[in-house]
C-alpha cells in the first residue's frame, strides 16, 4: 500500500495549481515530501559519469532524452534534455535552417511556428527540456557557432529568442543559452572575456533580459569566464542580474561537463543543475556540505527552483500529445522548406542582355550547370551538439532537378575549375555553389581538450572494473576535431577559382554561398551578376533554393548582419585567446562609427519587386514600446515581400549612431499600398549608468528603412524623455 506522502504526488501539486493553487506554494510542498538524498538527486543528470560518456561515445550525442532529477518514488519526471536549435537533436527529425538563416526572414511568426513544430518533435522522441534558444551575440563572423544564434543585433537575438521561448512552450520547457559573452569557439574552456557594466547591459544582455521577459524556463550558463570568475559558477551574473534585477523564476543549468570547476561554489552562486551526468557534485557535494562549504539552504534554494520550473510547465496547456508519426512529417517539412525560402538573401542581381538574371524561367531553361564541391552535399551544418539526424537532405542538384524535369542538369562536384568552366559553357545558366561545411566551422571539441590537465581533473574517478577506453573519442561523440573558429572569412582559393572560371564562360552565373556568418567576397564578387546567401538550409533547402531561384516565390531574405570589405573592419579576434576585452564596437555599429561603408549593410536584401516607403507616424512611449504606422507600396510589376525596419539615430558621445528597434515583414500585391504598424522599443536608445538606463540623448530620429542606412527611408521624431 501507498503512503499518504507516496499518492500525493507530482500531478497532484500539478492538479492543484491547474485548479488555482498557488504555484510557490505547490513547490513548496513538494520539496517538504523529498529526502535529503533525493533534493541532491535534483541538482545534476541521472546518469553516473563513465556510463553516461561511454553511452554517449558509443552510441553517439543525445540520441535519446538526458534525464536529470528524475524522482519515480513521488512521480517527478525530471527535465529530460533535447538539444538544439535546428531541430530536435534526440532521435531522426526535421533539420531546419540554422538559426542564423531564421534571422534573416525577420519573421518573429514564422519562428514561433518553427518552435512549435521543434516542440512537438522532441515531446514525441519523450523530451521535455529544450536546450536550443541559443542567442549569444557574434561578436565577430570567425565565430564557429555563429549558426546556432540569430544575428549580430541585440533587439533582434531578443525577439527571435522569445518567438521560440513561445513556440516551444506548446509542448516543452525552453532554456536559452550560452549565459554569458560566449562567442568564441576554440578557447572556450580557457578563455575569459571582460566587459564593463555598460557593454554588458547595453550589448551582450539585453536579448537574455528579454528571453527572461517571455518566460523563458531555463538559463543555460556558458563555459568561458566573465570578468574573472567562470560563467557556471558566477554570482554576479546568476544572483545579482538575472535574478535579482530581471526576476528570473525559472532553473539554471551548466553547460555540458567542463561548465563548473568549483561545484560547491557553483551551488552557492546560483547554479542548480550540474549537467548532463552525476559529476563534480555527486563526487563533492556530499563532503562539502558536512563541512559547512555550501549550506542545505542553497540545496533547497535549487531544488526548489527546479521543482517550480517543472510544475509551471505541466500546468500549463499544451498540445495534445504527439505521436511518432509527426517527427519528418510532411507537415514539418513542408514548414522546413517555408523557412528555407523566407531566409535565403538576393544580394546581387545585375542586367544580362537588358533583364536581371534572377528570377529565372522554368519555361525557357533547356540546361542548366550546377557547380560546386556543395552542390550535391546535404550540409545541414556542424556536427556538434545542434547536429540534427534529418531522415533525409534535399541538396541543391536534387531540388533543381525536380523542378526542372525536361531541363539538362549537368553537375560538377570536383574541385576543378576547367571541369566547371567546360559545364557553364554549354549551359544556359550555370549555379555555383561555394562555402563551408561541418569542417570549416562549427563546435570544436579536439582530442587535445581531452589532454587538458584541468579539465581532465573535473572527471571522477574510472570505477574499479570498468571498461577502459580512450577519452580523446570524446571528440568524435561531442563535436569532432574539426569545425571551430573559421580560419579565413573567404572562400577557399579553389572556391574563388571555380567562380572566376565559370564566369568568365557564362555571363549568367549565380553563386549560391552557404554559410552562416559573414564572408569577404571583394576579390570575386563583382565578376558575377547574381549572389545569393543560401545558408545551411536544412532538410528542404535544395527545394526551397529552387523555388527561390525559378521565381515562385520572391527573394526576400535580409541580413541578420553586415557584411564588411575588408577583414581589417572587424573587432580584433584570436581563436586562441586566454583572455579578451569585449566593448560595444562591432559589425555594424563598428562600421558606421569608423565610417567604412558596409559591402552589404545589416538588414540588406533584394527583392523580384521593388518598395517604397513614403511616410511614419509614431505614437507616444508607453514603458519601452511605441508603435509606428508606415506606408509601404509595392511599385514593381510582381508580388512581393517586404521587411520593415525601425532603425533610432542619436547624437551622443561613445553611443552607436544608428541601433535597430523594431522590424515586420509585409506580403504585398503588385501596386498595393498597405500602411504597417510595427512595434519598436526605445531601450536600444539607452545608456546604463550606475543608477540604471536612461536616454542617450533627449531626443533621436525614427527611420523607416529597407535596411541600416538606407538613403530612402521615411523619418520622424522620437522624443525619448
Amino acid at each position: 500500500m501507498k503512503t499518504s506522502i507516496e499518492s500525493e504526488t507530482f500531478a497532484t501539486a500539478v492538479g492543484r495549481i491547474v485548479d488555482g493553487g498557488d504555484l510557490a506554494a505547490q513547490a513548496e510542498w513538494l520539496l517538504s515530501q523529498l529526502t535529503d538524498h533525493e533534493k541532491l538527486w535534483l541538482l545534476d543528470g541521472d546518469a553516473d559519469f563513465w556510463p553516461g560518456m561511454g553511452s554517449m561515445m558509443q552510441e553517439g550525442y543525445n540520441l535519446r532524452p538526458i534525464e536529470m532529477g528524475r524522482i519515480d518514488r513521488l512521480g517527478i519526471p525530471g527535465l529530460r534534455f533535447s538539444d538544439g536549435p535546428r531541430g530536435a537533436v534526440v532521435g531522426a527529425s526535421t533539420a531546419f535552417p540554422v538559426a542564423m538563416a531564421r534571422g534573416a526572414t525577420w519573421d518573429v511568426d514564422l519562428e514561433e511556428r518553427i518552435g512549435v513544430v521543434i516542440g512537438r518533435e522532441l515531446r514525441a522522441h519523450g523530451a521535455n527540456f529544450f536546450g536550443g534558444v541559443c542567442i549569444n551575440l557574434p561578436r565577430h563572423p570567425a565565430w564557429g557557432r555563429a549558426q546556432e544564434t540569430y544575428g549580430e543585433d541585440p533587439y533582434l537575438l531578443g525577439e527571435f529568442g522569445a518567438a521560440l521561448v513561445r513556440g516551444i512552450h506548446r509542448n516543452a520547457m525552453a532554456v536559452a543559452k550560452h549565459y554569458a559573452l560566449n562567442s568564441m569557439e576554440n578557447a572556450r574552456f580557457t578563455v575569459d572575456v571582460s566587459a564593463d557594466d555598460a557593454t554588458l547591459h547595453e550589448v551582450f544582455l539585453p536579448h537574455f533580459r528579454r528571453v527572461v521577459a517571455e518566460g523563458v524556463d531555463g538559463i543555460m550558463t556558458s563555459y568561458n569566464s566573465v570578468n574573472g570568475e567562470w560563467a557556471g559558477q558566477n554570482e554576479m551574473l546568476m544572483e545579482d542580474i538575472l535574478r535579482g534585477q530581471w526576476g528570473f523564476e525559472g532553473v539554471t543549468v551548466s553547460d555540458f561537463i567542463f561548465g563548473l570547476r568549483d561545484p560547491g561554489r557553483s551551488l552557492s552562486a546560483g547554479l542548480d543543475v550540474e549537467e548532463p551526468f552525476r559529476q563534480q557534485r555527486a563526487q563533492h557535494l556530499p563532503a562539502e556540505l558536512a563541512s559547512s562549504r555550501v549550506s542545505w539552504e542553497h540545496v533547497d534554494r535549487a531544488a526548489r527552483r527546479i521543482l517550480r520550473t517543472q510544475l509551471a510547465h505541466h500546468a500549463r496547456t499544451l498540445e495534445a500529445e504527439p505521436g511518432l508519426d509527426v517527427v519528418f512529417s510532411d507537415e514539418h517539412r513542408a514548414l522546413a522548406r517555408e523557412a528555407s525560402r523566407a531566409s535565403i538573401v538576393l544580394l546581387q542581381n545585375e542586367p544580362v542582355a537588358g533583364a536581371p538574371v534572377l528570377p529565372l524561367s522554368a519555361e525557357s531553361l533547356t540546361s542548366v550547370a550546377l557547380i560546386g564541391r556543395l552542390a550535391d552535399l546535404p550540409n545541414t551544418g556542424d556536427h556538434g551538439s545542434s547536429d540534427v539526424r534529418s531522415p533525409h537532405v534535399v541538396t541543391a542538384l536534387e531540388g533543381f532537378t525536380a523542378a526542372l524535369p525536361d531541363a539538362r542538369i549537368t553537375s560538377v562536384t570536383d574541385d576543378d575549375p576547367d571541369a566547371a568552366a567546360a559545364a557553364a559553357a554549354s549551359a544556359d545558366v550555370a549555379i555555383v555553389v561555394v562555402g563551408y561545411t561541418a569542417e570549416d566551422e562549427g563546435e570544436y571539441l579536439g582530442a587535445d581538450s581531452m589532454a587538458d590537465p584541468a579539465l581532465l581533473s573535473l572527471f571522477p574517478p574510472v570505477p574499479e572494473g570498468a571498461p577502459a577506453f580512450d577519452l580523446s573519442q570524446a571528440a568524435g561523440a561531442m563535436g569532432g576535431a574539426m569545425g571551430g573558429d573559421r580560419e579565413s572569412l573567404r572562400l577557399r582559393p579553389v572556391d574563388v577559382e571555380i567562380v572566376k572560371a565559370t564566369a568568365a564562360v557564362n555571363p549568367r552565373t549565380i553563386v549560391v554561398v552557404v554559410t552562416a556568418g559573414a564572408v569577404v567576397m571583394e576579390e570575386w564578387r563583382h565578376e558575377v551578376p547574381a549572389l545569393v546567401v543560401g545558408w545551411y538550409s536544412g532538410a528542404e533547402g535544395g527545394h526551397a533554393l529552387a523555388d527561390v531561384l525559378l521565381g515562385s516565390t520572391d527573394a526576400s531574405g535580409r541580413l541578420p548582419y553586415s557584411i564588411p570589405t575588408s577583414e581589417d573592419h572587424l573587432p580584433f579576434f584570436d581563436r586562441d585567446a586566454t583572455s579578451i576585452v569585449y566593448d560595444r564596437w562591432f559589425g555594424q555599429r563598428l562600421l558606421d562609427r569608423d565610417g567604412h561603408a558596409a559591402a552589404f549593410p545589416l538588414g540588406f536584401g533584394l527583392s523580384y519587386t521593388s518598395f517604397r516607403m513614403d511616410s511614419v507616424t509614431v505614437s507616444a512611449i508607453e514603458g519601452e514600446s511605441f508603435d509606428a504606422t508606415v506606408r509601404v507600396t509595392n511599385t514593381g510589376r510582381r508580388a512581393g515581400r517586404h521587411v520593415v525596419q525601425l532603425y533610432g539615430t542619436v547624437d551622443a558621445e561613445d553611443f552607436p549612431a544608428r541601433v535597430l528597434l523594431g522590424f515586420s515583414p509585409a506580403e504585398l500585391e503588385a501596386g498595393e499600398t498597405v500602411e504597417i504598424v510595427v512595434t519598436g522599443s526605445v531601450r536600444p536608445l539607452h545608456r546604463w549608468t550606475a543608477g540604471g538606463f536612461v536616454p542617450a540623448a533627449a531626443t533621436a530620429t525614427l527611420e523607416a528603412a529597407s535596411h541600416s542606412g538606407d538613403p530612402a527611408s521615411a523619418t520622424a521624431p522620437l522624443p525619448l524623455t
